[in-house]
């Protein structure tokens, strides 16, 4: 993996502290640790850190961060296909193969705030509400790190997996476009990507402003089946055989379009103290093909739709941060950097080619759903102290902070037709003059009861102390306090040593405590989703709903970690990185079983859901540990005439247990309504492959280059809905997938290249015939397949230097 470290400061101390770089040299020795004025963290020392340049995730020809990631890291995982209705707005990724909001995710070593969009369907991500790193110009980066171990203690207490760290640009002149125009082999799915990024100086000690935007327009793509059921009441109707059966678009890419813009500058206004701003600015528009219905579905208004109906569930985001602060190398002795952050997501959702059956005809057939709202805004300062001893033999480095954080989520009411209910029952067929079913169909809005606004307060103290005990032996300790305004006091923890036996070998060792409290989209999400003649709910964890149902005060999830590992230059040209590890997670954060019945419903009909025959939470239903490990080799050869070859080769392997179900509230348990089924043990254990391997072969000569990649995914399982029984599960055997890339340059400023993705053509395993069957073939594939179910992707792009 290459290193291309950016973002270094103008700024240096009176004993020449290089910010930024891969080392700090203190008086002509490293000095242990990280600096806060650098945006970058550390290499080589107690903490696992995987570096992946710019020049990295271009060459994976995808133009999403978590795609390109995916390619390079068989720690991440990041399915194409999300999940179910809302899931599919936004990609997440999961690293070591848990959740994905268990990632922390920064931009230039500052927090990043969370997705408004809380994934509450069924899917890879179910249950979570992480960041969008989407959102942030594949052009902007000039490096990405994946730290591991001890990022707890580094940069939050929720990184229990771990954190990504996307560094920005800090150039001072020249910038790049490209263009690139995809698309599937079955001929759809096209896709238009243009990046660009500008740099200057600002002044002349050092400043610079970095500007970058990227516009991707994405059409989507089909591999739904033909549908299976009877449309019309008579099956000897015409029609049945007029329609067709080529009626569904569920199972496929979604159409979406996104602008994004940022910048990244810093000017120094004295030689101690420099001013930076990073700035992010996105807009995405999405479309989702919903579930088909027939003719002969009472949910259709047949005189609105007398084909059926295939309702568009659409999404509108907009999304901003801002991140403003003063640095300075040296004031009273130390590096200090003071900061403040805001950032907001909006997600507002609508529905068209729909209905509400309970208006009959005069039903709208577009509807506004409502809107939720993430923001978080953060103040702190932090500093770093460089403490000369006569004992050690390299200074100590003493780096602490306090920061304050409030989080904000907010759900505005949809239109009153999205929920009400019109008093009109179905006007034909076999059930006509029967009771309609309220709301839009396929998800009802957001109704007034449960719009609101949720906020938390966090106060966050940190200190990080990191030494050479010897001259080849180091140790980091750390702790966090962060007290939460609804979850009380979290002191979490870390100790990592690493011992350098010589300048090619060293082993490392970590143990980490970590804290991660519920979103507040996990706290209080709310969506109904109806059906002829019942609807289902995902209630607000502290409504008066769930607590019907006996459950009460959601809690936070509560990690320990453990890690050791071995980092080898076995040559100057053959590196070697392996790991162990187990991350245990007690109060694990997750979605409930679907509690259903008449008992459900006479609970919460009186307190205004009526209808409503199943309903889930999010809650702590089990504990979990992860064991795994994870190895990454490379080699260069330089073959003089043949030109330069670079071989790697990196696998990882986690595999999640459940160590504790924890007790249902008595109320369900008296009820006998499942906890946490065997389904949702299937969708928190098996989601994901348990291991990827990953084979890549770069060659370059003169202007020409290849890059050649095959991957090996391991096998998983493929539930397409709560309601299937085990039988009708889908068990997906493992694949190889090869991805290439040939490029060119034509006068060193001009790269063209040709690729594919899934060269082969590979599709996932074919769903089980009973899940074909029970959901009417609208899903063909294993929908939640780490490479996609869409088939191979052929690319073509073209990028100027100036």
């Amino acid at each position: 993996m290459s290193v291309a470290h950016g973002q270094e400061s103008a700024l240096k101390s009176p004993n020449e502290v290089l910010v930024g770089s891969e080392e700090v040299s203190v008086s002509g020795q490293a000095a242990p640790g990280n600096s806060v004025l650098s945006t970058s963290t550390k290499k080589n020392s107690t903490t696992q850190v995987f570096v992946f340049s710019s020049k990295q995730l271009q060459q994976t020809g995808q133009t999403n961060i978590m795609a390109a990631l995916a390619q390079l890291s068989p720690a991440v995982t990041s399915s194409p296909f999300s999940g179910m209705g809302g899931n599919g707005f936004n990609r997440t990724m999961q690293l070591r193969n848990l959740s994905a909001d268990q990632t922390l995710i920064l931009v230039n070593g500052k927090r990043r705030h969370v997705d408004a969009n809380f994934n509450y369907q069924v899917g890879s991500n179910y249950g979570t509400e992480p960041t969008d790193i989407s959102l942030i110009p594949m052009s902007a980066i000039d490096h990405i790190e994946i730290i591991t171990e001890g990022a707890s203690a580094l940069y939050g207490q929720d990184a229990i997996a771990g954190a990504v760290n996307i560094v920005l640009k800090s150039d001072k002149k020249g910038g790049t476009t490209t263009v690139q125009n995809s698309g599937y082999y079955p001929g759809d799915g096209q896709g238009i990507d243009g990046t660009a990024s500008y740099a200057l100086p600002l002044g002349h000690n050092g400043g610079y402003f970095d500007i970058a935007g990227q516009i991707t327009n994405q059409l989507p793509t089909n591999r739904s089946g033909d549908y299976l059921g009877q449309l019309y009441f008579d099956p000897n109707d015409p029609r049945n055989q007029s329609l067709g059966r080529n009626l569904q678009r569920f199972q496929g890419i979604i159409q979406s379009r996104l602008e994004a813009v940022s910048i990244n500058t810093a000017v120094p206004i004295s030689p101690k103290f420099e001013w930076y701003g990073t700035y992010t600015y996105s807009r995405k528009d999405s479309i989702q093909a919903e579930t088909y219905r027939a003719p002969m579905n009472d949910n259709v208004v047949r005189a609105l739709h007398p084909n059926g109906m295939e309702p568009r569930r659409t999404a509108a985001e907009n999304d901003f941060q801002i991140n403003n602060g003063f640095r300075s190398a040296n004031f009273m002795g130390m590096q200090w950097d003071a900061y403040a952050t805001y950032g907001r997501d909006q997600m507002r959702y609508g529905e068209f080619d729909t209905d509400n059956p309970t208006y009959g005809v005069d039903s709208p057939t577009t509807f506004y759903k409502g809107t939720y709202i993430a923001s978080e805004l953060t103040a702190g300062i932090k500093s770093t102290k460089y403490i000369h001893t006569s004992i050690l033999p390299r200074p100590i480095n003493v780096s602490f902070g306090f920061e304050y954080r409030h989080d904000t989520y907010q759900l505005v009411a949809g239109q009153p037709q999205s929920v009400s209910d019109g008093g009109i029952p179905i006007l034909d067929g076999p059930d006509a003059g029967m009771p309609a079913s309220a709301g839009a169909v396929d998800d009802f809005g957001i109704p007034q009861i449960a719009a609101g606004t949720l906020s938390r307060g966090v106060y966050d103290g940190s200190v990080n102390v990191d030494l050479f005990a010897t001259r080849k032996w180091e140790w980091t300790l750390g702790g966090h306090v962060a007290a939460y305004s609804d979850e009380g006091i979290a002191p979490t923890g870390s100790i990592g040593t690493r011992y350098n036996f010589n300048k090619h070998w060293a082993i490392r060792a970590n143990a980490n405590t970590g804290y991660r409290p519920p979103t507040l989209g996990e706290e209080g999400f709310f969506a109904e989703t109806t059906f002829p003649t019942y609807r289902t709910a995902q209630l607000p964890v502290n409504s008066p709903w769930a607590r019907a149902l006996g459950e009460g005060r959601l809690k936070g999830e509560s990690s320990r970690s453990f890690s050791v590992g071995l980092d080898a230059s076995i040559t100057d040209n053959w590196t070697l990185t392996a790991n162990l590890y187990r991350i245990s997670i007690n109060d694990r954060l997750y979605n409930t079983s679907q509690f259903g019945g008449s008992e459900i419903q006479n609970l919460l009909t009186p307190l205004g859901l009526p209808g409503v025959e199943y309903a889930s939470y999010y809650a702590n239903p089990v504990n979990t540990a992860t064991n795994g490990g994870d190895v990454s080799t490379s080699y260069t050869l330089h073959a003089s005439h043949l030109g330069l070859f670079r071989f790697s080769f990196s696998v990882n392997i986690s595999d999640t247990q459940i160590s504790k179900y924890n007790a249902a509230p008595p109320l369900l348990a008296a009820m006998g309504q499942p906890y946490f089924n065997r389904t949702n043990v299937e969708y928190l254990l098996h989601s994901n492959p348990r291991n990827t391997e990953m084979l890549t072969v770069y060659w370059q000569r003169g202007p020409w280059s290849i890059n050649a990649q095959e991957v090996r995914y391991g096998s998983y399982t493929y539930v397409a809905a709560p309601s299937l029984t085990e039988a009708q599960w889908t068990h997906a055997n493992p694949s190889f997938i090869t991805n290439l890339e040939v490029g060119y340059d034509f006068m060193k400023k001009w790269h063209v290249a040709v690729g594919a993705y899934n060269l082969g053509n590979k599709y996932p395993t074919r769903a089980n015939s009973a899940s074909r069957g029970a959901l009417q073939n609208a899903f063909t594939y294993a929908a939640n397949s780490p490479y996609g179910f869409s088939g191979g992707q052929y690319y073509v792009k073209a990028s100027v230097k100036f």
